[in-house]
């Protein structure tokens, strides 16, 4: 799994930075491909639950919401 820099320095820049390192760019990569891989796992043991093997939206969202609750946040 691998995120492509220019749209991450996009991201960045539309939270206001002007400019964008590299290194700024590779940092949030890693740190989305880590939090997408916790995710996708969280979200095919909801598929298995469900005693399906198709992970849907539902289910990414319900890891959302598990992932969010087991480090104590909410929304």
């Amino acid at each position: 799994m691998s995120f492509t820099l220019e749209p991450l320095r996009r991201m960045i820049k539309q939270a206001g930075a002007p400019r964008v390192s590299d290194d700024a760019a590779r940092t949030l990569a890693a740190a989305l491909e880590i939090q997408t891989a916790e995710l996708v796992v969280e979200a095919h043991k909801i598929a298995m639950h469900a005693n399906r093997r198709t992970v849907i939206g539902e289910d990414v969202k319900l890891a959302r919401k598990v992932m969010d609750a087991q480090r104590g946040r909410i929304g």
